[in-house]
């Protein structure tokens, strides 16, 4: 089973030996609403924790997705390009965003856990 942890900013990761997969929350995409364009990073690129990594937008906004880690892209999810929806319909799983070399495994300690993800988003009501 893959180890998946979760941001503040309703970013998943899904770890792997050394890569990860990351998109964005079920809950996320129903507060976005109709997803309708997605700008993914560029295969190679460096990203940091916290900072920008891809936009997601909706009938309702644009958002940015940050990174949950440091790392590098290695692959983007091509089906967004022509199925953005597919973050609404599957967000946690067709709906993935990119996939990322691990730079540094310690940082993930400082991720939530999906029960600590859940707690926060109730409270969020």
């Amino acid at each position: 089973m893959a180890n998946i942890k979760f941001t503040k900013d309703h970013e998943w990761i899904r770890i792997e030996g050394e890569t990860a997969t990351v998109g964005i929350t079920d809950y996320a995409q129903q507060q976005l609403g109709d997803v309708v364009f997605v700008e993914l990073p560029d295969v190679g690129k460096g990203l940091e924790r916290g900072k920008d990594a891809a936009v997601v937008e909706s009938v309702k906004a644009a958002s940015e997705v940050f990174a949950p880690v440091d790392g590098q892209v290695t692959e983007i999810n091509k089906l967004l390009q022509d199925q953005p929806d597919t973050v609404n319909s599957d967000p946690q799983g067709e709906g993935w965003f990119f996939r990322i070399k691990l730079a540094d495994i310690a940082q993930l300690d400082a991720l939530m856990t999906e029960a600590e993800y859940n707690n926060m988003i109730q409270e969020l009501g």
